[in-house]
């Protein structure tokens, strides 16, 4: 295994930046978080969106310069595009790539779209990646302490020869330079992104929440109940898990929950789950589930809309609302405003 290396300010020109004209390509998580950051970091950063429209209208109520895509993109040095994977390769061939010149950077928080050859970037243009590892709405809420979520840069084309200094200093104005930047390749952020996101913090947890709470309930046990054991309770030791790893979590935990964890915790996720994995991960390697991705999106999103409402309608979900709404956790200083950001 290779040395860790990871990059703080002090590591880093973080004034490099201020000498770029930054077009941030729209303004949803990371388009919120990122320009919210950079702007508060003394960067020139304009919004490139939809003009008149409702994200338009967010960005101007944030004090931001709003541009169409094709004239922020004329405008810029760095063209950070932040709108959704499926639409990326789209608005790139009509409204981004006419307008782009040798010596920009194109910059993207996640590879998908130059991992799968999507897009594909002039020779002349640096392509770069700074990727936080954390919603942009986090990215956002710990700047605003005086921390940082910790992100990713990658270097995927470099014609003029400073893309990992921009991108480090592009990494620091967003406050990845607090919490630490590590260098990896399109490639592997994507599918190791891609693998993490299906089979472990999004569909792996989600799957194992829902079916824990339907065994407990279909059991007789109080719904209520079932909520605090298997969902409440994940954030409390997951806080734990980030904090200091597993170990530390199970040195909190009781000595039953510990041994139970142990030799419990195998039987629910074992070589059926692991061979599950592995498949994921070759229909990631092989770009299978980037095509069914982009299929669904372009064919109208019938599949995906009805998992959506499907999960939206599951009895947790309903079960958490009425809790949440009565209890006082989480409900000062939301880190989502849907209204706002």
């Amino acid at each position: 295994m290779d040395s860790l290396k990871i990059y703080l300010d002090k590591d880093i020109n973080t004034d490099l930046i201020k000498t770029k004209k930054i077009a941030v390509i729209g303004f949803g998580s990371q388009g919120y978080g990122q320009s919210m950051n950079l702007k508060d970091s003394g960067c020139d950063v304009v919004l490139g969106l939809r003009l008149g429209g409702k994200s338009d209208e967010k960005a101007k109520a944030y004090g931001f310069r709003t541009m169409s895509i094709e004239d922020a993109v004329k405008y810029a040095d760095i063209v950070q595009i932040l709108i959704p994977d499926e639409i990326q390769a789209k608005v790139y061939e009509e409204q981004i790539k006419p307008y782009l010149r040798n010596g920009q950077y194109l910059m993207f928080s996640h590879g998908f779209n130059i991992h799968f050859k999507k897009i594909v970037a002039p020779d002349g243009v640096n392509v770069i990646m700074v990727a936080p590892k954390g919603p942009g709405h986090t990215v956002r809420s710990e700047f605003e302490i005086g921390r940082g979520v910790p992100s990713l840069i990658a270097v995927y084309q470099d014609p003029s020869k400073d893309s990992k200094e921009v991108a480090l200093s592009y990494a620091s104005a967003i406050g990845a330079g607090r919490a630490g930047i590590i260098e990896t390749t399109f490639k592997e952020e994507t599918e190791t992104d891609l693998f993490g996101e299906q089979a472990v913090i999004c569909g792996g947890v989600s799957a194992l929440i829902k079916t824990g709470f339907e065994v407990l309930v279909e059991a007789g046990y109080s719904p209520y109940m079932a909520y605090f054991e298997v969902l409440h309770e994940m954030k409390l030791l997951v806080d734990l898990i980030n904090q200091g790893g597993l170990a530390d979590m199970r040195y909190s935990i009781s000595n039953t929950a510990e041994y139970g964890d142990m030799t419990r915790g195998p039987k629910v996720v074992g070589q059926e789950s692991r061979q599950a994995m592995k498949d994921l991960l070759k229909d990631i390697q092989s770009g299978s589930f980037a095509n069914e991705f982009l299929t669904e999106m372009e064919s109208g999103c019938k599949n995906f809309n009805k998992l959506r409402q499907e999960n939206a309608d599951h009895l947790i979900e309903k079960v958490g609302e009425e809790i949440r709404s009565s209890f006082v956790w989480g409900n000062n200083n939301k880190i989502i405003d849907r209204d706002k950001n």
